[in-house]
């Protein structure tokens, strides 16, 4: 078919021209005295992102996943008790990891359209006298319902019990695209990947960890290896790595973190919020609801949209790639055949989001969705020129 194929999935997302051009050079020798020249400046511009001043970050050859088991495996020791929430699908998974790794789990069942329980969360943390929880966990957006949980609500209920709890973050679909600050939250570890905000392809996890978490993880007993911070942190400290990184995507990242620093990161967050707007409007003006149960747990990275009953989300979704060349999120777990999701995140602007809604109209209006053809679009145009930075002037 002509024209492009239209990727609006929560990630892997678009790759700007200048990452890409910017990986597209022949391999080069990652032990030649030269190469630190790259990694150096790399390991602290990628803290600025994460907004970590006194710890360091980890770029691992890895998706998220990858990340998240460092995460566990060199800061906590076998049996430790954490406590987690369980709202989505992608929560879920990190309560499997923390399972499989011998870990014993605090897991905290929720509605899928909500997040985090700060209450409950509270109240755990106060009935704990002996300190037995070791660590706080927290999705900062569960990119299956399109819901994002208040991170410094989690180190307010921390700080309001005097609880000693290490605080773990799952930021891989909202860090570099929804404002984190890791310092001024007190995280401990925080997770991202290179396929999201960062917009690069996948291959490289990120985990961003506090003085205190590399403290802990000199005395936490889990068997590690691969993942090994004292391995990462010897060769790091000389610009290398301590196995074959990926060298490519590493050149890629020079590109997207520059990017990142032009742009500047609250013109990224007011960016990334005004778009996900747009999305809201239109699915207002479609007489449809997003999975996220209330305007406080609003994505600004993922909208997951219900669709009407009788209707099968995975046929939207199939409807969308096969006539009009789109990708769009399918349902997931619980939520399968129930929404598809918009992923509005990373290298985006308002023509972007209006061709993701416009090929959402079309496949929704062909698998007997009852709406009003183009209300959606119509919707998400007058709120961009409503809060459209320079004024536009009127039509003669």
């Amino acid at each position: 078919m002509a024209g492009f194929t239209h990727l609006f999935i929560p990630g892997p997302t678009n790759i700007p021209e200048e990452v890409r051009q910017a990986m597209n050079l022949p391999m080069e020798d990652m032990r030649a005295a030269s190469f630190p020249n790259l990694t150096l400046p790399l390991f602290e511009d990628i803290k600025k992102v994460f907004k970590n001043e006194t710890g360091r970050v980890f770029i691992f050859p890895s998706s998220g996943t990858g990340a998240w088991e460092a995460a566990m495996t060199n800061v906590l020791s076998p049996g430790d008790r954490v406590l987690m929430s369980r709202f989505g699908q992608f929560s879920h998974l990190w309560v499997d990891m923390a399972e499989r790794l011998g870990f014993e789990v605090d897991v905290i069942d929720c509605e899928w359209g909500t997040g985090v329980p700060l209450d409950l969360y509270a109240e755990r943390l106060r009935a704990d006298k002996a300190h037995r929880i070791k660590a706080v966990f927290c999705t900062q957006n569960e990119t299956a319902t399109g819901v994002t949980s208040d991170v410094a609500g989690c180190r307010a209920a921390l700080d309001a019990t005097n609880h000693p709890a290490l605080l773990f973050v799952d930021g891989v679909s909202s860090i570099g695209s929804i404002d984190f600050r890791q310092e001024e939250w007190g995280v401990d570890c925080a997770v991202s990947g290179s396929q999201k905000g960062f917009m690069l392809p996948a291959g490289l996890g990120f985990l961003s960890v506090s003085k205190k978490a590399l403290a802990a993880s000199r005395v936490a007993t889990h068997r590690r290896c691969y993942f090994s911070f004292e391995d990462m942190i010897r060769a790091n400290d000389t610009g290398y790595f301590p196995y074959t990184p990926a060298t490519q995507l590493l050149r890629g990242l020079r590109a997207s973190l520059d990017l990142i620093a032009e742009e500047g990161l609250d013109n990224i967050f007011a960016r990334h919020h005004r778009l996900a707007e747009g999305v809201r409007k239109a699915v207002d003006a479609w007489g449809l609801k997003l999975c996220a149960k209330a305007p406080q747990w609003h994505s600004d990275t993922v909208s997951a949209v219900l669709v009407p009953e009788g209707i099968d989300s995975a046929e939207v979704v199939k409807r969308a790639y096969r006539a009009y060349q789109t990708s769009l999120g399918g349902g997931l777990n619980k939520v399968a055949g129930k929404v598809f999701r918009i992923g509005h995140l990373g290298w985006l602007n308002e023509v972007m989001v209006l061709a993701s809604l416009s090929a959402a109209e079309l496949a929704l209006l062909d698998c007997g969705v009852r709406l009003a053809p183009g209300s959606g679009v119509a919707a998400a145009i007058e709120h961009f020129r409503r809060t459209a930075a320079m004024p536009v002037a009127e039509a003669a």
